[in-house]
């Protein structure tokens, strides 16, 4: 054996008992009889091979909802005073929905009013008045005129008897507790009244204004009855401070009571003796 011969095993030998194994040019791994072997694969981008996670993605946040639409903005609500008002409660009772003078102040009964046509109509009782409200209520009613905004009486007078359509008339409704001066037919002037109680009744019938009295004291009760203008032995249409201040929480000895002072003191300066006085239901 030559030496170099013997030079080449024994470095084998040397590389055997060292277990040392030299790398292929692709990056494998060589076996001891020198082909490469198949090393593990790259590993792969963590950013751009890696598979989507399966967790679910969050809800969105409070934030990221889309709001609701906002309620309507009133036009009109409890606590309002305008000229609006005076009409809404104008349009209000001519369709029964609000049984007052209107007042131009949106108060707790007109709320309670325009609930009422709320509900009717099938819109949110909210008791306030928005565009779509208003329009309805516009849609339904007419123009007020100035006598429906500004009424001669709280109370909606009465349709006049038949007896009241012809001369120069007291016409007093106890349907409806109002008296109407009325002239040929037509209302001159308008006022609220009550009667007499269940014991002493005002009665009912057509009468002549027999005599007046600027200022009279009742000779039975001694009472003050300003403005007096009797039709019926005793009866009397007259002022009354007590209706003025209770209101239908009292009640007359059969005289008709007005409360109005300014308005039957001008009717007492037209009336005539002689006139007529019709009592109805």
């Amino acid at each position: 054996m030559s030496v170099l011969h013997r030079t080449m095993m024994a470095a084998v030998a040397v590389a055997l008992a060292a277990g040392c194994s030299a790398r292929a040019a692709g990056g494998g791994e060589a076996s001891a009889s020198g082909t490469p072997s198949k090393g593990p694969a790259a590993s792969a981008d963590p950013v751009t091979d890696a598979k989507p996670s399966s967790v679910p993605s969050p809800s969105p946040s409070p934030a990221d909802a889309k709001p609701s639409a906002p309620a309507p903005e009133p036009i009109m609500k409890e606590g309002t005073e305008s000229e609006q008002v005076r009409e809404l409660q104008a349009r209000l009772r001519q369709i029964g929905h609000f049984h007052r003078s209107p007042t131009a102040f949106y108060g707790s009964m007109t709320a309670k009013a325009v609930r009422g046509f709320q509900t009717k109509r099938g819109l949110t009782a909210t008791g306030s008045v928005d565009a779509t409200t208003w329009a309805q209520l516009v849609a339904m009613t007419h123009p007020p005129t100035a006598a429906e905004l500004r009424p001669p009486t709280t109370n909606t007078l009465d349709k006049p008897d038949a007896r009241c359509m012809t001369g120069r008339v007291l016409c007093i409704s106890k349907e409806s507790r109002t008296l109407a001066w009325m002239i040929d037919g037509k209302v001159v002037s308008a006022m609220d009244v009550r009667f007499g109680s269940e014991n002493t009744p005002t009665r009912e019938g057509s009468f002549r204004v027999d005599w007046k009295a600027r200022e009279w004291t009742s000779t039975i009760y001694h009472t003050p009855m300003p403005y007096a203008m009797f039709f019926s032995r005793g009866q009397a249409v007259h002022y009354s401070a007590d209706f003025a201040a209770r209101g239908y929480n009292g009640a007359s000895h059969g005289c008709v009571n007005v409360r109005d002072k300014g308005k039957i003191a001008a009717v007492f300066d037209q009336v005539k003796v002689g006139d007529k006085v019709v009592v109805h239901w």
